[in-house]
């Protein structure tokens, strides 16, 4: 096989240059590895390849308004959050869906990003660990199986991780959110304090109001490469600064400064080939995604990073005598226990007051209100099992409150220099359980322009999660009229999976091959040379934020390949 500057050969393969895939890049070619880690998407390279991170709102054309026209590619990505993901400054980082369909047997969102870094560009970055409450939840209300790990065998890891990326917040001492390795916490506002002072005198089951814990540099710390957070709030379209944790600004240059990695973008990783005589696996199978040309690469280990969704179809994809409904598919688990947060479901107000007060900058975060449902006590129980958090935030709207037909002359020139009134919003968002029946597919009557199978989509949400909306709204109206605000709008929206962009499941770990894909190391449990640890591990899903887990999960395994391949070398 001739591929130009590629080796056929490396010591480690990693599909995928997002969020856990830049942190095994980093792992394995610290340790000594060298690896290759493959892209599906183009080369983003960090600040130079941000076109649009220091555009101000009158250097786009209208306004970053836009025709209906311009998404037309991209129907589907801009099915959320208003369209605001496909504006001009962040759309080119969406793809588009007409070159990358695939297929809703019930209704689900799968937003995407096919680039170097992946959606590590674009995330929200609120960080939290999940607790003992979370991982042993599973096995004490029976859903879903048991997880083969406790928070004691993830702690460290987070704290690596933590202390690597820079995570802001402040640390509370509940046992449903570990305290954290934290930089200094960015500051609530004035109504912010406000309602945080109100739900500590008005409600006794333990809620409380935070600033978010987000994975953005607030101390003089060094950072190799970054610097501390601006407050631009321009996070989605690449930080210049590096104020915030990306792959391209933090692990790929780690990995990158060892010499050790190899990186080919351009690269659709579609099957991993397994060896029935060595009883394992031995490369993956890519096809370049612009000369559509095959190529496979050997390694001895290899990591599964692609996302949840894409890691599991090429599992799916990845079929063999030994296997053949998928690499590690024993138990037939695989693609199945689809979950996703869900949220669109909260309330809104208007304050009085504090009208003679305003805020610096575009903080890059918002408050939280962490789990108090479902503790473990009378007191916090409730009809439906699990539990959920809000992230929320109050500000002044802006001068577009002036606009209309009837307003012109002095008074408008007077009301545009003037910040308008105080508004405060917060939306849950919940656990959802880890149903068999929710599931993916692959569909090859309707292939890709690469030749491969579609996906399907099959998840709802359900009784447990609907009871759970209910409460969520209630709590959030009753939170926001506690503390004397008028207009109190609770909103109940439609829950649609995929839309809080939490994918995970589809490759759970469990101790039993024979009802779990993997093992307490993330490895595929018959076929241990492969390891996933991307959102496709999850046995359950908490609510918290998923991805500083993934990370910690990702350093982990990392850190046991490494070991395994040396011990095996030395053997």
């Amino acid at each position: 096989m001739s591929n130009n500057k590629y080796s056929e050969t490396y010591d480690a393969i990693v599909i995928g240059t997002g969020i856990s895939g830049g942190w095994a890049a980093k792992e394995l070619c610290e340790g000594g590895l060298k690896t290759l880690v493959l892209e599906r998407g183009r080369m983003v390279k960090h600040i130079e390849d941000y076109p649009t991170m220091n555009m101000d709102p009158w250097d786009f054309k209208h306004r970053e308004k836009q025709h209906p026209n311009a998404t037309k590619n991209q129907h589907k990505q801009s099915r959320l959050w208003g369209g605001n993901l496909t504006k001009p400054a962040t759309k080119h980082w969406f793809v588009d869906d007409v070159k990358h369909p695939y297929n809703e047997v019930k209704e689900y969102l799968w937003m995407r990003g096919y680039h170097v870094g992946g959606r590590s560009i674009m995330w929200g970055k609120q960080s939290y660990r999940l607790s003992d409450l979370d991982f042993e939840a599973n096995k004490k209300d029976g859903h879903g199986v048991d997880w083969p790990v406790r928070y004691k065998d993830i702690a460290p890891w987070y704290d690596k991780v933590e202390a690597y990326i820079g995570v802001s917040g402040e640390n509370l001492g509940l046992p449903q959110l570990p305290d954290q390795k934290l930089e200094p916490p960015m500051e609530l506002n004035c109504v912010e304090e406000n309602l945080k002072e109100s739900i500590k005198n008005n409600f006794e089951d333990g809620r409380l109001l935070t600033i978010g814990r987000a994975a953005h540099i607030t101390s003089t710390k060094p950072h190799e490469g970054r610097s501390k957070c601006q407050f631009r709030n321009r996070c989605m379209r690449g930080c210049p600064f590096g104020g915030y944790f990306s792959s391209n600004s933090c692990t790929l240059p780690a990995a990158e400064r060892t010499g050790n990695m190899t990186l080919r973008p351009h690269s659709i990783a579609y099957e991993i080939v397994y060896d029935d005589t060595l009883k394992k696996a031995t490369g993956v199978k890519i096809i370049d995604a612009e000369t559509k040309e095959k190529f496979e690469f050997k390694a001895e280990i290899i990591f599964c990073c692609a996302s949840a969704i894409a890691s599991t179809a090429i599992l799916m994809q990845s079929k063999s005598d030994r296997f053949p409904n998928g690499l590690g598919n024993d138990s037939g688990e695989l693609g199945h226990n689809l979950m996703d947060h869900h949220y669109a479901v909260g309330a809104s107000a208007e304050v009085d007051g504090f009208n003679d007060k305003y805020y610096k900058g575009r903080r890059p975060n918002g408050f939280y209100i962490p789990r108090f449902r479902n503790l473990g006590d009378t007191k916090t129980k409730k009809d439906f099992i699990r539990g959920y958090g809000y992230q929320g935030g109050a500000s002044r709207t802006n001068w577009q409150h002036a606009v209309s037909e009837l307003s012109f002359g002095k008074e408008l020139k007077e009301k545009i220099l003037k910040p308008g009134p105080w508004r405060i919003g917060m939306s849950g968002f919940g656990e959802c359980l880890p149903y068999h029946e929710n599931k993916i597919s692959l569909n090859y009557n309707k292939p890709d322009e690469w030749g491969l199978p579609t996906i399907d989509f099959d998840a709802e949400i359900k009784d447990n999660e609907i009871k759970m909306r209910e409460d969520m709204r209630d709590q959030a109206v009753a939170m926001l009229k506690a503390a004397g605000y008028k207009n109190v709008k609770g909103h109940l929206g439609k829950a649609i999976p995929g839309a809080c962009i939490h994918e995970m499941g589809t490759a759970r770990m469990g101790h039993d091959p024979k009802t779990s894909v993997l093992n307490k190391y993330n490895q595929v449990h018959t076929c241990k040379n492969v390891y996933v640890t991307d959102g496709a591990f999850m046995t359950s899903s908490a609510c918290q934020n998923p991805s500083l887990t993934y990370m910690a999960f990702t350093a982990r395994a990392a850190n046991h390949a490494i070991k395994e391949f040396n011990k095996n070398k030395n053997s």
